[in-house]
């Protein structure tokens, strides 16, 4: 599969990680996120919308603001490998010890929730899809994106991102799986200033110490001509 893009504008946040100036020093850096840092602030978001947001929500939403009110997008990606797990977990916890459900995690419990909230916010009622394709879920979303543009929406704001998984689910989790609230906002328009180009992994993929999109930053961030992007069974290739 192959992909060509332009990037406009963007926008990312991560424990300890914000301005576009700390995000280019630490793509200089090791590819890893100092998780018991601080989360930045929400400045985009009403203090209603941000309390019943989940952590990796409320940077979704507040990133994806940020991009939306410059540059009035036509159509809204967001992806998310896990979405709101915790709030699924506390669900069943309550229908298995048949307490009461919260009306907030029941509300907020879905898959598409950051994006509603963001498209709720900007009072924009816009074409907008969520999804979640594993460790490929930033990849896809890519893909998903471009699909857009080519069907006539000129510019799209693809949002990853990700929350804290419950400890409920630590022990089935692959060593240095990432777990921190995070999220990266693009804005994507035709062109082909950059390239990615996929292929199956001829070994084993080794685990990876960042999320698909935050690796993805890192390389292209860091001024390389080439970078590798790795998923559950693929190598995706990015050239400029």
């Amino acid at each position: 599969m192959n992909i060509a893009l332009n990037i406009l504008d963007w926008q990312a946040s991560a424990p300890g990680l914000c301005t576009h100036d700390h995000w280019r020093d630490w793509s200089l850096a090791a590819p890893m996120v100092a998780t018991n840092a601080p989360l930045p602030d929400c400045p985009h978001l009403p203090m209603m919308t941000a309390r019943r947001l989940s952590a990796g929500s409320r940077l979704a939403v507040d990133n994806g603001l940020g991009l939306l009110r410059r540059y009035q997008p036509e159509a809204v990606v967001f992806t998310s490998r896990h979405g709101e797990l915790e709030r699924n977990q506390r669900i069943l916890d309550a229908l298995a010890q048949q307490q009461p459900i919260s009306p907030t995690d029941f509300a907020m419990s879905v898959h598409n929730a950051a994006v509603g909230s963001l498209t709720i916010v900007a009072k924009a009622p816009l074409v907008s899809t969520s999804l979640s394709a594993g460790e490929d879920s930033f990849q896809q979303g890519l893909v998903e994106a471009l699909v857009l543009v080519k069907s006539g929406y000129p510019r799209v704001l693809l949002v990853d991102f990700d929350n804290p998984i419950p400890e409920f689910y630590h022990p089935f989790l692959a060593p240095g799986t990432p777990n921190y609230p995070y999220a990266i906002a693009l804005l994507l328009t035709a062109g082909d200033n950059l390239r990615c180009g996929s292929e199956r992994a001829k070994v084993a993929l080794s685990p990876r110490t960042l999320p698909q999109s935050l690796a993805f930053l890192h390389g292209w961030l860091s001024g390389k001509r080439e970078f590798t992007i790795t998923g559950e069974r693929l190598c995706w290739r990015w050239s400029r």
